[in-house]
C-alpha cells in the first residue's frame, strides 16, 4: 500500500516551535531543555492519557486508520503490513476475520511495568493506541516478537512486510527481525520513539531494541536508534501520520511530539543532542489539553451484569476554578462519574485527573449518553459522546493445543484450533522449566499460533491455551511439553501444571478436576493429600521445594515455593 499524500516534512522542519495541531503551551515546557532532562519532560508531557479498553480499539480504527479512498462506497482501514486490502478480502470496516490488533511493540517485550502482563485491560501500553495498527493477520503471525531490523535473507515476505535474518549488528539478539516497508519505515521510527519516552520507566522482558533507563536515559540500544533515525529521515513525516496523531489526540488525550516536531528525535538522540530546545509559550489563558471538544469514549463490549471502567484524562492549563462534569441525556443512567466536580489544582498539573467513568449496563444493546465538562474559567463547554455495547454472557469452547512444530535448540512454534465463536483473543498460559525454577506467564495472541525463541539447553517449555471473550475464559486446553530436543508429550486432560506466587501460594492448572492430588516434600514424605483439585484451585504451601501427582499423570510436577 503506499501514501496517496505528499510529506509535509519540510513545512514541520522550518520551526521547532510548529507543532500541527497541538494545543498552545503543548510542548511549552520543553523550552530551555535539553539531553536527559529534554526526555524526561516528554514523558511528563505525553505519558498521562485516557486508558482505553481493548474491545473498543475496533471501533477507533475507522477514525485513526481509514484509507481515504473508499471501496464501492465502503470503508476500509490503512494496513501498512500487507496489500491484502487489494484484494478486498479483508478490510472492509465492520468484517475483521483476518485483521489483528496489532502491537508495534510486542506485548511480550513488556517486563515488570506495576501491573500483570497478563492482564492487558488494565496495562496501559497495551491499549495505546499510538503504537496499534489494523494488520493482515498472516503478515501479524509471522512478525511475531521479532525487532525491527534491515533483513538479510528473508524466511517471509508479502511485498510490503519481510521477515528473516538481520544483516551484522542488529537484531539486539534476535535470531530474526520485521522490517517494515520502506513507505512505513518512518512511521514506525517515530512510533518507537514515542514508546521510548512515553514508557520509558518500564522494565523491559526482552531487550531487543528497549533498555532499562537505569542503564541510559535514551532507553533504546545504539543500533537501534541510529538505525531509527536512519529511517525516519529517509521517510519523513507525512498527511497519514499528521491525520492519525490528531485522531489518536481526540480520543486518548496525548500526541507523538515526534510526528508534531520531527527535530525531537534529533536532539534526544541525533545529530543535536546536548543542545538546548526553544518552544512557544503559552497564551496565559485557560484552556482544556484533554478532553477535545466532540470527541468520542468508547466503552467496547460489556456482558450483561459486569461492569466497565475508564479513566478519561482531564488536564487543562491556567484554570481559574474548579471543573464541573456532568452526564446527562439519553442513557445516562447506566454512566456513571466519579466525582462532579474537579479541582483545578488536579487539572492544572502536568499528570492531570484521571476521571474515573463506570458503565453498568442494565439491559442487552447498545448505549450512549454525553458528558460535559465545564467552568474552570473556560470559554463555552467542552463534550464527549460516551458508548457502550451489552451483550450476553458468552458461552466459550475447549480449545486443542496442537504439539510444538519447527522445534530447534533455541526454539519453536506453538499452534491451536480456532475458536468456533466470536473471542476477543487467545490467551497462551506458558510455564517454563529450568532447574528448580518454574516460570508461568500468560500471554494475549489475536492468532492461532506464536513463535518462540527462547528455549535453552535443559528446559522444558510447557504451554496451554484459552478463549476469551468480554472478560470470561474458556476451559483450558491440553498442555503441551516441549524440549530442546523436541516435543517430548501431549498430554491429555490429565496433564498438570503448578504456577508458584509470592508467600507460600501455588495455582493449579488444568482442564478438568482431577483425583487424588498427592503433594511430597523433598525427602519423600508426603506432606498434604487432597482427594480432588479443580482448575484454577489455590494451594498454600510453607517455603521449600515439592513434587505433586494427580491419578492420571504421566510423570510428576516440581514446584518451588518461594516467599
Amino acid at each position: 500500500m503506499k501514501r496517496l499524500f505528499t510529506s509535509m516534512a519540510a513545512c514541520l522542519l522550518t520551526s521547532a516551535a510548529v507543532f500541527a495541531d497541538a494545543p498552545a503551551g503543548y510542548y511549552s515546557s520543553l523550552d530551555g531543555k535539553s539531553g536527559e532532562s529534554l526526555k524526561n519532560q516528554l514523558h511528563d508531557i505525553i505519558a498521562p492519557h485516557t486508558q482505553l479498553t481493548y474491545s473498543s480499539l475496533w471501533n477507533y480504527f475507522p477514525q485513526t486508520d481509514a484509507y481515504p479512498e473508499q471501496v464501492n462506497g465502503k470503508l476500509i482501514v490503512w494496513d501498512m503490513y500487507s496489500d491484502n486490502w487489494n484484494t478486498l478480502k479483508y478490510f472492509y470496516y465492520g468484517g475483521t476475520r483476518g485483521l489483528n490488533r496489532e502491537h508495534s511493540v510486542p506485548k511480550s517485550w513488556w517486563g515488570n511495568s506495576g501491573s500483570s502482563n497478563s492482564d492487558i485491560e488494565k496495562f496501559l501500553a497495551g491499549t495505546d493506541l499510538m503504537h496499534l495498527f489494523p494488520s493482515d493477520g498472516p503478515a501479524n503471525s509471522a512478525k511475531s516478537n521479532y525487532p525491527l531490523g534491515v533483513v538479510d535473507v528473508s524466511t517471509f515476505s508479502n511485498g510490503v512486510s519481510t521477515v528473516g535474518y538481520p544483516v551484522t549488528g542488529q537484531g539486539g539478539g534476535s535470531s530474526r527481525v520485521f522490517e517494515p516497508d520502506d513507505e512505513y519505515k518512518g512511521d514506525f521510527a517515530r512510533v518507537y520513539f514515542y514508546m521510548a519516552t512515553c514508557y520509558q520507566d518500564y522494565t523491559w522482558k526482552y531487550t531487543y531494541m528497549f533498555i532499562d533507563k537505569s542503564s541510559s536515559y535514551l532507553s533504546l540500544k545504539p543500533w537501534a536508534y541510529n538505525m531509527l533515525l536512519e529511517w525516519a529521515r529517509e521517510d519523513p513525516v507525512s498527511q497519514k501520520e499528521i491525520d492519525r496523531n490528531d485522531a489518536v489526540y481526540r480520543i486518548q488525550g496525548n500526541r507523538n511530539p515526534f510526528v508534531d516536531d520531527p527535530m525531537l528525535m534529533e536532539y534526544i538522540w541525533g545529530n543535536r543532542q546536548g543542545q538546548t530546545y526553544a518552544a512557544d509559550h503559552p497564551t496565559g489563558d485557560p484552556e482544556l489539553i484533554s478532553p477535545v471538544q466532540d470527541s468520542e469514549l468508547d466503552f467496547g463490549e460489556v456482558a450483561i451484569g459486569s461492569s466497565q471502567h475508564v479513566d478519561l484524562l482531564v488536564k487543562g492549563v491556567n484554570l481559574t476554578g474548579s471543573i464541573s462534569v456532568t452526564i446527562y441525556r439519553d442513557d445516562a443512567a447506566m454512566f456513571k462519574a466519579q466525582v462532579k466536580t474537579i479541582p483545578a489544582s488536579n487539572a492544572n498539573t502536568a499528570d492531570g485527573y484521571k476521571l474515573r467513568i463506570t458503565y453498568t449496563p442494565t439491559a442487552i444493546g447498545e448505549h450512549k449518553t454525553r458528558l460535559v465538562v465545564s467552568d474552570g474559567g473556560l470559554t463555552g463547554s467542552v463534550g464527549v459522546s460516551l458508548k457502550a455495547s451489552c451483550l450476553a454472557v458468552p458461552s466459550l469452547s475447549q480449545l486443542t493445543a496442537n504439539p510444538a512444530t519447527d522445534v530447534t535448540d533455541s526454539g519453536y512454534h506453538a499452534s491451536w484450533s480456532e475458536a468456533p465463536e466470536t473471542i476477543d483473543y487467545y490467551v497462551l498460559t506458558r510455564t517454563v522449566y529450568s532447574g528448580s525454577t518454574a516460570t508461568t506467564t500468560q500471554l494475549q495472541i489475536d492468532e492461532t499460533s506464536c513463535d518462540f525463541d527462547d528455549l535453552h539447553a535443559g528446559e522444558t517449555h510447557t504451554y496451554s491455551v484459552q478463549s476469551s471473550r468480554l472478560g470470561y475464559l474458556s476451559v483450558a486446553s491440553n498442555v503441551v511439553t516441549v524440549t530442546a530436543s523436541g516435543v517430548t508429550g501431549v498430554e491429555g486432560d490429565k496433564r498438570l501444571v503448578v504456577a508458584s506466587y509470592h508467600d507460600g501460594v501455588v495455582r493449579v492448572i488444568c482442564s478438568e478436576k482431577l483425583a487424588n492430588c498427592r503433594i511430597y516434600d523433598a525427602q519423600g514424605r508426603i506432606v498434604e493429600h487432597l482427594p480432588v483439585v479443580e482448575p484454577n484451585q489455590l494451594i498454600t504451601l510453607p517455603l521449600g521445594v515439592y513434587i505433586i501427582t494427580v491419578d492420571g499423570m504421566t510423570h510428576p510436577v516440581k514446584v518451588v515455593v518461594r516467599k
